[in-house]
């Protein structure tokens, strides 16, 4: 059992440090007025959480797919560590608080919809790929 904590633990430190990666990049880009990073990590999180539950037959009810470690560590450790959405709430309220207020709508409605579209993409093509 301790072997499973350790290997979930690692793909967190990794999820954490890919998160921290592609927001820099991202602002680098576009600049930070706007959490474009913080979007496209929580889209991409979202896409492969839906493409291992897909791939794992969560939505079918079949069990095939990656191993249960396999899952553990993608689905609890890496991504976990990886999305954002604690960053997303606090960046959401600091654009209100700002005077952002159209930004902050924004924020949530390109975040939870694109996270939405993006898990189930993930999902379907897990599921393309398990059949």
């Amino acid at each position: 059992m301790i072997q499973t904590y350790l290997a979930v633990m690692a793909g967190g430190a990794v999820g954490v440090g890919l998160r921290m990666f592609i927001t820099e990049w991202v602002t680098q880009r576009w600049g930070g007025n706007f959490p474009f990073g913080t979007i496209l990590v929580n889209i991409s999180g979202c896409l492969i959480i839906g493409l291992f539950a897909g791939l794992a037959g969560w939505a079918g009810g079949n069990s095939s797919g990656p191993a249960p470690l396999i899952r553990q560590v993608v689905m609890i450790g890496l991504l976990g560590g990886y999305t954002t959405f604690s960053s997303f709430s606090l960046q959401t309220f600091e654009l209100y608080l700002n005077g952002y207020p159209g930004y902050a709508l924004a924020n949530v409605f390109l975040t939870l919809g694109l996270c939405l579209m993006g898990t189930w993409f993930g999902l379907s093509l897990g599921n393309f790929f398990r059949t």
